[in-house]
């Protein structure tokens, strides 16, 4: 474990506390609780304490330097994945950790759904984890003899320097689109946060990148190792796909050859991220007739397109909570369904408000009835956001329910004959914030209670 904390409930006897400034906190207050639980020395920019203290001009960068000269060596030989994007992180870094796994080779996850090294370890408060907590997590690794890190690297990550260190075997491009927008100000800060993953690959590493991607062009660096995949001319380049609620069928081209697969995964957008994983597993060096033989064995993290069959209807449970995610999902299911579609759906609260409106018309727009609810409201108020979500439909085919239990119910009592019920936002979460109070919600949980009855 590192011998530095920057969290006082943390420290242990004998730690280095280093009091860093955050955005709602500051570490300088914290510097008593921390010499109480036995902090052995104080890294601080002011005051004066009882016990050894060193006083630098910014801790952020003392930091930083202080973990790069005393851990980096020590996970030097680790393999490490790196994944970013606004979609799709978690299912192409779980889809790669999967297949890692199938062909024996000792690997771990870190991200969204957790701490992963054979089986998960613990859940995680962040998709990427402070700078000490994430290379606590590598010693940890490095402990269980582990090969390759696979993980998700989200772009406040990337702008607050959490992966400092860190050089890439693999960085991968999954897409851009408007998300956080609240912390990065503008798309062009958004952008700029998510290109500094690919100033981070090693000189023989790969940029694996989505063509398709408006904003792909950015990503071909000219220093890199450009590879890319998609259904424009590519180095993987997906060139027919058939949908169906439970599985897709698509064709690969390759070296001029073409290959044909079936994954037990829906929606048109997980190819992408299928391809996305097959690229590094090819660039690792498993040839793509060897890849494609265990795709049979690769499931989507919970909350991702979580199927679950109610009567001859379909009830599907996805994380999506981003304009372009819900188009995705609904715009698949569209080519695929039998009879009607219905979409329960809320947006968070304290968060962006300019994507609720967009993520409202496309729910309406593109199922037969939507029901939208609450999805942590948090301290904003629940009725402002519904009125953001409702401000520019063209249709009244929805209502509002802001109990998102009795949302779901609502939603499961319309089914009738082979429809689809979409419930969108929370995914894996299992949790609902209102006000100061996180009390347990998983829609998982709550479907199941429901169709049991």
């Amino acid at each position: 474990m590192i011998n530095i904390k920057s969290n006082s409930k943390k420290v242990t006897n004998g730690d280095i506390f280093i009091a860093i400034k955050g955005n709602n906190h500051d570490g300088h207050d914290y510097i008593e609780e921390a010499i109480e639980n036995g902090a052995s020395r104080i890294i601080c920019e002011y005051g004066k304490y009882n016990i050894d203290t060193l006083i630098v001009k910014d801790t952020k960068e003392y930091l930083k330097n202080y973990i790069k000269e005393n851990y980096c060596e020590k996970i030097k030989n680790i393999k490490f994945i790196g994944v970013t994007g606004t979609n799709g992180k978690t299912t192409t870094c779980y889809i790669i950790y999967q297949m890692l796994r199938e062909f024996g080779i000792k690997s771990a996850y870190i991200g969204t759904i957790g701490f992963y090294i054979e089986e998960k370890i613990k859940d995680l408060d962040r998709t990427t984890p402070e700078l000490i907590d994430l290379y606590d997590m590598f010693l940890e690794c490095k402990e269980n003899n582990v090969e390759y890190i696979v993980m998700e690297v989200s772009s406040h990550a990337l702008e607050l320097d959490r992966v400092y260190g860190i050089k890439y075997d693999y960085a991968v491009f999954t897409n851009l689109t408007e998300d956080h927008l609240i912390f990065h100000n503008n798309m062009e800060n958004y952008l700029n946060a998510k290109l500094k993953l690919f100033d981070k690959i090693k000189e023989n590493g790969y940029a694996i990148i989505n063509i398709d991607d408006s904003y792909s062009q950015h990503f071909l660096a000219k220093n890199n190792n450009n590879i890319t995949y998609g259904r424009k001319k590519s180095d993987y380049n997906i060139i027919k796909y058939k949908l169906k609620i439970n599985f897709i069928q698509f064709k690969l081209k390759n070296n001029n050859k073409i290959y044909k697969t079936k994954i037990n995964i829906p929606g048109k957008y997980n190819i992408y991220n299928f391809v996305a994983a097959i690229s590094v597993l090819n660039k690792i060096g498993y040839s793509l007739k060897e890849i494609l033989k265990i795709t049979k064995n690769i499931e989507l993290p919970k909350g991702r397109m979580q199927l679950i069959k109610y009567k001859n209807n379909s009830i599907i449970i996805d994380y999506a909570h981003t304009p372009d995610a819900v188009m995705n999902v609904l715009n698949s299911a569209n080519k695929y369904k039998e009879n009607k579609i219905y979409t329960i759906i809320g947006c968070g609260g304290e968060r962006d408000r300019g994507k609720r409106k967009l993520m409202g018309k496309i729910s309406s727009d593109l199922s037969d009835y939507a029901i939208f609810t609450n999805d942590n409201p948090r301290f904003e108020d629940e009725e402002d956001i519904m009125k953001d979500i409702t401000s520019e439909l063209n249709n009244n085919n929805y209502e509002v329910i802001y109990d998102r239990s009795m949302a779901i119910k609502k939603g499961i009592s319309l089914l009738k004959r082979k429809d689809i019920l979409f419930v969108l936002g929370k995914g894996h979460e299992t949790y609902q914030i209102v006000k100061e109070k996180e009390y347990h919600f998983d829609d998982y949980e709550e479907v199941m209670k429901n169709i049991q009855k």
